[in-house]
């Protein structure tokens, strides 16, 4: 089992940039698939990105270009580097984890408690 822990959220002015990191408990790190999703007030959980134990990467169309996922697993610590932010970007930003990489949030039984990303125009 992995517990994810997010931090490095904030406010940042649009088109700045923000690193995201998760990193999470376990030995067993290295096997898991790491995938951030986001939920802004009054919408859906959606996705954002994701990084599978072999760093096969996929991204939601809204960030691709902008934001790049990469994992340490040393460290046990998934990034997600966000350039040119737009405050459509605004939400709490969550990690996830589990053994099969996917879109959908049901895939994942293990999450973190979410990091707050302001984006101000």
């Amino acid at each position: 089992q992995v517990q994810p822990v997010e931090s490095g959220g904030g406010l940042v002015q649009a088109g700045g940039s923000l690193r995201l990191s998760c990193t999470a408990s376990g030995r067993s790190f290295s096997i898991y698939v790491i995938a951030w999703f986001r939920q802004a007030p009054g919408k859906e959980r959606e996705f954002v990105a994701a990084i599978s134990s072999s760093s096969t990467t996929s991204y939601a169309d809204s960030v691709k270009g902008r934001f790049t996922i990469s994992r340490d697993n040393p460290k046990n610590t998934v990034y997600l580097q966000m350039n040119r932010l737009n405050p459509e970007d605004t939400a709490v930003y969550y990690c996830a984890a589990d053994r099969v990489i996917s879109s959908r949030s049901k895939t994942y039984d293990y999450w973190g408690q979410g990091t707050q990303v302001t984006v101000s125009s």
